[in-house]
This record gives C-alpha cells, structure tokens and sequence, in this order.
C-alpha cells in the first residue's frame, strides 16, 4: 500500500467538526476510529510527524469530542505530539497535508489555529495547570463549562505536573485529568473487571450515595474515616497507584481499556455529571493500529517521510554527518579516557544522542524523566563531589532550568558541562522548540563560558575543551548535519576565547558565531571581506574584535539567535565601553518567534541566507557612503 489522503472514507468525510461528530449513533463510532486510524497514517506518512502517540489517542480524541460540548468545553492536551486526530475532527481535516510545512497546518495546538485549540503546547507537563486555570476562571466568572487535561504517563515525570495535582485537589476546582497511560500494552487489571467497576463507580448512583453517606458519617469521625478508607481499599485492589491521586485530592477512576469506545463514552458521560476534581486512568497502546509503530513506538515518536507498505523512510538520506552524531561519539570517547564523565538527560535519549553511551556505560548514563529542572541540580550535586557531568539537553528545554542553572551550578562555579542540542533553527517544530534564546539567556550569567562551532570538528574539539574548563560550560549546535570540517579522531582541546581568523580583506570584516560560517565565507569571497570565526562568545576575543574594529569601515555579526542580547550585542557592548565608534550592523533573529518551515526557509524569512546577508550589507555600505558625501 503506498501513502495517499484521496481514499473515500464517507464516515470521516460526514464529520466537519465536533457537533457533527454528536449527531452519530455510538455505534458507529468505532468504525470512525478505524477510518480516521487510516487517514492520520496515510497523511503523516507523506508529511512527516509525531505518529506513534496520535496513533494511540484516536478512541480518546473521539471520546472526549462525542461527550464534552467542544469548543465551549476546554480540552487542554499536554505536549500535542498526539493531537492529529484532534485538528483532524476539528475542521482541519483537509489541511493536515501541509502539517508542520511553512504557512501550513502547525505540529501542535495552537490557539490562533482553531478555536477547539484552548491551550498552545509543545513543552510537556503543562496541560494540568492551565485546565486548572481555565476551571478557576469559569468559577471566577460564573461561566459554565467544563476543563480537561489530557497527559502522558511520560508527562507525568514533571514535577510541575504534579504541582498542579496538589494545587488542583486543595482547591476542590472541577477539573477533570485523564491520564493517558501508554508505555505499557494493556495490563491484566485492564479488562472487564476494572472497566465495570469503573463505570459503576463514575455512575451518578454511587454519586449520591458517596456524598450522601459523607454529609451522614463526616459527624462521626471514626466512622467516615472507616468508611473512606474502605473505598480506597476497594479501589486500590484495581489500581494501587489510584491512592496517590486520592491522597492529593482527586477521585480516581480506572484504570480501563483507552481504546474501548463502549466504555469510554459511557464512563466519561458519568464524569460529565461530576464536579470536583477527578482523574480518569486510561492505558492505551503507541502506534495502535500500525504494527511498526506498535513494535517499535521510539522509532515512529517522531518521523520522517516513510512508506506505510514497508515503515521505511522515503526522505532523501543524511549525506553529512549530523552534529548529534559528533556529541554522541565524543561522550563515549571522553567516558572511556575519564571514569568521572557522567551523561544525563531529561528524557531525551534519541534525540540527544545519548543511545550509544547508555549501551556502553549504563552505570554512569541517567535519564531523569521530563524534569529539566532537576537534571541540571543533579547534575551540580555531583559536580561537588568530583564527577564531571555532562547534561544533553535541547536549547529550548534548557529554559525549564533556567533558576537551577543560575543558583545551583554558576554562583558555585561548578564544572557541568552543557551539550545544547536545536540550537537556532530547528524546522518544523516550530517556535515551541527553536533554540533562538540560549546565547542571549547564557550570556548574561557570571562564570559561564559559551562556544559556537561552526561544523563537526569544532564542535568535538569544544565539548572537550568545556569538559576540562574548571567551571561551567555550554557548546551550542544545530539540528542536522555539518558541511564544514569532519571531526578529528583525537581529543583536543582549542586555544580558550580564541577566534580564528579565517580570510583578510578590506572595509568589510564578518564575525560570526557558529554554523553560518559557510555561508559568511563564500559572501566574503565575493566582496573582498575578512572572515572571523568567532567561536567563543564568553569569553569574547576582545583582541580579535579590537583589530577588526580598526581595520575596517564596518562590522558585521552573524549568528543564528535573536538579536536581543545575543552575541552581537556581545560586540556592540565591548565596542561600546572600550570607546570604539564603528559602523556595525548585527544580523540575526529579530524580536519575533521564529515560525515553522525547513531550515532553510526560516533562513531565508529572516535574510539569512547568502541573499539576505550580502543584500543587507550592500544596503548598510550604500547608507555609509551616502552619509559620508553629504
């Protein structure tokens, strides 16, 4: 079978938005599952997307539309890796073949999209706080309508997830939670036992004999305490973590079978009904539906073009090697000439590189969840006590650490290095995961020195140069591969705050920081400018830049973060205080967010391609030579 979004599917085709959805038979309902099961496969895989996760919510998405009064009621998804068939059910259908491309359908929830997106995401471990929000708004505004969060048991690794449990249950808000549980296949508690002693005890009977049994016994303490615990006890024979959830505050239902419409429809019309908060249990599979996803959901999280017949990419191929790749040799590298290197990451062990290193030292290799947080606290506790720890992390996740990184590793000037991954322009993810903050947040912290590398050689030889810095250290690096130099097999280290100069010219000096090298190369060629390769920017080469500033008419930055704080304002700051008055012109990301698109095609939205950068010279160099024949 080969990938195509023309079959005609009458069934799907009838429902253009939610309320067509209510006006079905329930009976049918599983036959819409199977048909929109086939779409989402059949779209994503000319597309490219997070799959394996949309797979598993196609029941629960249809559930939740089919019982809650959507728009008005508010569905809040953590992450959105699985929202597909959300966007699909919500008269988004006919856009999903441009998902994630430039102008076209967004690889998230985002509120500007449709009005069914109550919330944007794309960080995980939110979803619980902001349907809290929305439920104490509608007390708060006497609005009637009702807040759901649907998470992840991955999502629940965040701690902020749980400050929202603990919040939500103290303030008796009606909120409901369902917890998307799919890093198991369907457990033996989940059958009919627990699926009808659920539906019971969501059922509006047991309702009111609970409460009515609570407003009798609460006067006799001993009592109702006995009586409450006995519940537990009956509940926890289903499902012992469900007392967790109850001690915090929440009525815990489940768990049950998330892929049974008979029973979700039924058990989410009772909890409907309910006020308070409560939380409903769900297990359901990654990639149901699609045996390759189901076998191998890490694969198919996130994935490129591929061929449903075979599961296999159809994409062009990587042709260079990819800077995650480099990062991922060095750490085994460097752990097997140091015994104190430890590797840690937040839940990101594809994507970061770190799936080698846990096979080769399994004892020094620790993924800490979705909790940025405390990776980068962990990672200073065992600063302290001479191991040298090496945190891989996204450049937008690093934002979750941001306080940790400033109290707990820079005041104490601990030896943490960090491999920041996504730096700059990541593609179509879009602004929830393009790194176009790291230089600007880093920057301005005491004590951290920050690198650039503008291709796979620089980038080994940087994570080894921070490795020995006796302080805290981050290197930078894109999605994707390198065109420049390919890494050297040895371990070395490169002359500390050092640019390099790589051309001489005339009245025009480039300085750039990071993989826009290339491209800042072959412009230089062209107008007979000097090339600096920046490198470091903290510690700046002031020398570097002193030269430069006297040498030529007019300074140029480049680098591929925003402007705002960035390592051009790095130069401007230096030039400024040293009593230089240059001509200088900073190119960068403006004060906007960076959109979704290839690489390229963001590059070329902001001028930076090698168009966009000579053309913003020329432009820069004509304004000079006007102002100085006036």
């Amino acid at each position: 079978m080969t990938a195509s979004c023309t079959k005609h599917r009458p069934l799907l085709e009838s429902v253009n938005s939610p309320a067509d959805l209510r006006q079905l038979p329930q009976e049918k309902l599983p036959e819409l599952a199977h048909q929109l099961r086939q779409y989402l496969l059949e779209t994503v895989s000319t597309t490219g997307g997070h799959l394996a996760a949309g797979l598993g919510t196609v029941e629960l998405t249809i559930a939740l539309h089919y019982v809650f009064n959507t728009p008005t009621d508010k569905l809040v998804w953590d992450v959105g890796h699985q929202t597909y068939a959300h966007k699909i059910l919500t008269a988004r259908r006919h856009r999903m073949p441009t998902l994630r491309q430039k102008d076209g359908l967004a690889g998230f929830p985002k509120r500007c999209e449709s009005e069914h997106d109550a919330f944007g995401t794309g960080h995980s471990s939110t979803s619980i706080s902001a349907a809290l929000g929305m439920s104490i708004a509608a007390r708060q505004n006497a609005a009637n309508y009702k807040s759901v969060a649907i998470i992840g048991d991955g999502a629940m690794t965040g701690g902020m997830a749980f400050e929202a449990l603990n919040h939500a249950g103290d303030s008796d808000a009606d909120l409901l939670v369902i917890l998307n549980d799919n890093d198991m296949s369907i457990s033996p508690n989940v059958g009919g036992l627990s699926n009808h002693l659920t539906r019971l005890l969501s059922g509006h009977l047991y309702s009111t004999v609970r409460e009515g049994g609570k407003k009798v016994l609460e006067h006799m303490p001993s009592a109702w305490e006995l009586a409450r615990r006995a519940e537990e006890h009956v509940k926890g024979m289903v499902a012992p973590g469900g007392t967790l959830f109850e001690e915090l505050g929440f009525n815990y239902f489940g768990p049950v079978d998330g892929h049974d419409l008979n029973t979700l429809v039924p058990i989410l019309q009772n909890l409907y009904q309910q006020k308070g908060p409560r939380l409903l249990h769900i297990v359901t599979r990654k990639g149901k539906g699609y045996f390759p996803a189901e076998n191998d959901p890490s694969r198919y999280h996130g994935v490129g073009k591929f061929d449903i017949s075979t599961g296999e990419s159809t994409a062009s191929g990587e042709t260079s090697l990819t800077f995650t790749r480099v990062f991922s040799d060095w750490l085994c590298d460097m752990a097997a000439e140091d015994e104190h290197l430890i590797g840690i990451t937040p839940a990101m062990r594809e994507g970061s590189g770190l799936v080698e290193f846990s096979k080769q030292f399994p004892d020094r290799y620790f993924d800490v969840g979705i909790a940025e947080q405390h990776a980068v606290t962990l990672a200073a506790g065992m600063a302290c006590e001479n191991l040298k720890p090496v945190v891989a992390i996204y450049s937008t996740f690093l934002q979750r650490g941001y306080d940790q990184l400033i109290h707990d590793v820079a005041i104490q000037n601990l030896p943490v290095l960090f491999a920041i991954d996504r730096a700059g322009i990541v593609g179509a993810d879009g602004p929830t995961h393009t790194g176009a903050f790291d230089i600007s947040y880093l920057r301005c912290i005491p004590n951290m020195v920050i690198m650039t590398p503008a291709d796979a050689d620089e980038t080994r030889c940087m994570l080894t140069t921070g490795f020995l810095h006796d302080g805290p250290a981050a290197v930078r690096y894109p999605r994707g591969g390198s065109s420049g130099k390919q890494p050297r097999k040895e371990l070395m280290a490169i002359d500390f705050g050092k640019a390099e100069l790589c051309r001489k010219g005339s009245k025009v000096a480039l300085l750039v920081f990071g993989t826009l090298l290339p491209t800042a190369r072959s412009i230089a060629e062209q107008i007979d400018a000097s090339l600096y390769n920046m490198r470091f920017v903290k510690p700046l080469d002031e020398d570097a830049i002193t030269q430069a500033a006297k040498n030529h008419d007019l300074l140029v930055t480049i680098e591929d973060n925003a402007l705002a704080g960035g390592a051009g304002s790095a130069v401007n700051e230096y030039l400024v205080a040293s009593g230089e008055h240059m001509n200088i012109l900073n190119l960068g990301f403006p004060d906007t967010f960076v959109g979704q698109g290839t690489q390229a095609e963001m590059l070329l939205a902001w001028g930076l391609d090698a168009d966009g950068i000579l053309r913003s010279i020329e432009n820069r160099l004509a304004k000079i030579n006007a102002s100085n024949c006036q």
